[in-house]
């Protein structure tokens, strides 16, 4: 490649030390007049004065500008000034490659393309190879590079390896840190890589992901390897591609009109439908009814992406992070034995996370939960802070008293004290249950089942012999009651 008087030359340096500057890369740089550095902080350059290559270098700009995009711009501009077609050549020495994770070279080329002016790149090996070679990796399999001053975190892709270049110190390194912390764990496990290739420089040091800014080592040699988090054998991608495109300009006119107000009555009827799939013991059912639960999740994140509240990814980190930050027993180094001292640490885990939020009672629990269920929690959490009776015979006599209450305000005909007693029993009774450790959400479905079951066995007896139900006396259906009763049917 001849290189003609009067342009500019942008070469490389190679990855390492002065055995890697390729020998023609060296000869372009002792016949130009002119030699621009980028930086001297390159392991390749204390020997170029050898060579009677005589230089000069930016490193200055670096102190004397506070951003970076600064730096570039002023070399840029700089390099533009010192060309003159008619003089001597002026060449731009780089590290590594300079069209590879070169900033300062894509705003000069840019410049240059503004004003008409010819840039001839003189390649190198960039300092990815040595990176590679270093790691014992194959970029093909999958690897997705980037700068750490232009980490795009919408462009993020967690299940594919990252390999972060010029991670300059340890602030650049701190900052990086909180950005990937959105998308991996914090003891997601890293690799820092210095001066790779360089003989005697070279340091390689894999550590969790929240040490990556503890090292004083870190600087401009510095890269950064992000293994990708295992894939999923099923990813949610297909499903969320369904939901985009019912929800997108060709989707259903059903899909489209839903809001999360109109999709409550779904999310709950398919809660409900897995329970009763539990109930049953019907595993082919069960995953059917999942699926279909899993399906209002993913419609109520796709309704919530469209108002840029959050995606689905949103969900999946954030449930991930908080099982592993209420789990300090697996995931950590704390030593809980019991399920008694695991749910402890769950609650108090759980405490410290709702300090700052507007749940400040302790029983703040959600409204939309089964009356039951809702009145059990309540009781539970309020025992835990002493207000509870001092053994059980407190709520069985309660339970006494309040169905003695109920036929009092029946007696009197007070249909609306009547309505407030009832409701007083039923919370009486839950209480009762807790304290026989009997869950009443799940004894009463129990209950239900098993008088559905009975009457079903009424209507088939009464079926197989032309009866209709309508017309049958209390005492016959009473009578196919107890035989299946007698059958053991629950």
């Amino acid at each position: 490649m001849a290189i003609k008087k009067g342009e500019i030359v942008v070469v490389g340096l190679g990855p390492g030390g002065f055995e890697n500057i390729p020998p023609y890369n060296l000869r372009v740089l002792k016949e130009t007049g002119k030699v621009f550095l980028r930086t001297s902080r390159h392991p390749g350059v204390e020997k170029l004065p050898d060579e009677g290559i005589k230089f000069q270098t930016f490193d200055y700009l670096y102190d004397e500008l506070t951003h970076f995009e600064d730096v570039y711009e002023h070399i840029a501009t700089t390099l533009l000034k010192e060309y003159n077609r008619e003089a001597e050549t002026v060449a731009y020495a780089v590290p590594g490659n300079p069209t590879v994770a070169e900033s300062s070279v894509e705003k000069l080329l840019q410049k240059a393309k503004d004003n008409c002016i010819n840039i001839k790149i003189i390649p190198a090996a960039s300092g990815l190879e040595a990176v590679y070679a270093a790691l014992k990796i194959d970029p093909t399999s999958g690897l997705f590079i980037t700068d750490a001053l232009k980490l795009d975190k919408n462009s993020l892709q967690a299940r594919m390896s990252l390999l972060v270049t010029q991670v300059y110190n340890r602030m650049v390194a701190s900052d990086l840190k909180l950005t990937l912390m959105d998308y991996y764990d914090d003891e997601h496990p890293v690799t820092l890589v210095r001066a790779a290739g360089v003989e005697n420089e070279e340091i390689i040091e894999t550590m969790p992901l929240f040490e990556i800014d503890r090292r004083e080592w870190v600087d401009h040699l510095t890269s950064l390897y992000v293994p990708g988090l295992t894939p999923a054998l099923y990813p949610l991608d297909p499903i969320v591609n369904v939901m985009d495109k019912l929800r997108g300009p060709d989707g259903c006119p059903w899909d489209k009109e839903q809001t999360h107000q109109s999709l409550k009555r779904y999310l709950i009827e398919e809660t409900y439908e897995v329970i009763e799939a539990i109930e049953e013991n019907n595993m082919y059912k069960l995953r059917e009814e999942l699926g279909d639960l899993l399906l209002q999740i993913v419609f109520h994140a796709r309704l919530a992406k469209e108002n840029d509240s959050f995606t689905i990814n949103d969900v999946i980190a954030e449930i991930t992070e908080k099982m592993i930050r209420r789990h300090p027993h697996v995931f950590r180094e704390l030593n809980l034995k019991t399920a008694g001292e695991v749910k402890k640490t769950w609650e108090k885990i759980k405490q410290e996370e709702k300090k700052e939020s507007e749940q400040q009672s302790i029983i703040d629990v959600p409204r939309g939960l089964p009356a039951l269920l809702r009145a059990e929690k309540i009781q539970s959490k309020v025992s835990k802070v002493g207000f509870d009776w001092p053994d059980i015979r407190g709520p069985r006599e309660k339970v006494h008293e309040e169905l003695h209450e109920l036929q009092e305000a029946q007696e009197k005909g007070d249909k609306d004290n009547t309505f407030e007693e009832v409701g007083d029993v039923l919370f009486a009774v839950v209480n009762y249950a807790r304290f026989l450790k009997v869950d009443p959400e799940e004894a009463l479905t129990y209950t239900i089942n098993k008088f559905v079951k009975r009457f079903r066995y009424i209507e088939k007896v009464a079926g197989e012999k032309n009866l209709s139900l309508e017309n049958m006396s209390l005492q016959e259906m009473d009578k196919l009651w107890n035989e299946a009763k007698n059958l053991f049917i629950k």
